[in-house]
């Protein structure tokens, strides 16, 4: 079982960027998919970026282009770079890894305002 736990999230101008890190303890050798995913209030919870085990990585499209997210493997972290953020980006971010079911993280607020 893993524990993973989030930061780097607050409060950032709309324009600016933050860069969220996600510390995975524990070993879990079934872990096939690291993520990151957003929820903001009344809706459900969304897929922003992901990295699997063979290093494909996928983005949403809404952040193509703007996010880039890593894994450290040796470190054992995955990172979110956020640029170019904007109002719509507000919401509490989730790391999360799949071995077949979700390991979530407890959240972290990242808020884009003037």
């Amino acid at each position: 079982q893993v524990q993973l736990v989030e930061s780097g999230g607050g409060l950032v101008q709309p324009g600016g960027s933050l860069r969220l890190s996600c510390a995975v303890s524990g070993t879990n050798d079934k872990i096939y998919l690291w993520g990151w995913y957003r929820q903001t209030p009344g809706k459900d919870r969304e897929y922003v970026a992901y990295v699997r085990k063979d290093d494909e990585i996928s983005y949403a499209d809404f952040v193509k282009g703007r996010f880039t997210i890593s894994r450290d493997k040796a470190k054992n972290t995955v990172d979110l770079q956020m640029n170019s953020l904007e109002p719509e980006d507000t919401a509490v971010y989730y790391c999360a890894t799949v071995d077949g079911r979700f390991t979530w993280g407890q959240g972290i607020q990242v808020t884009v305002s003037s």
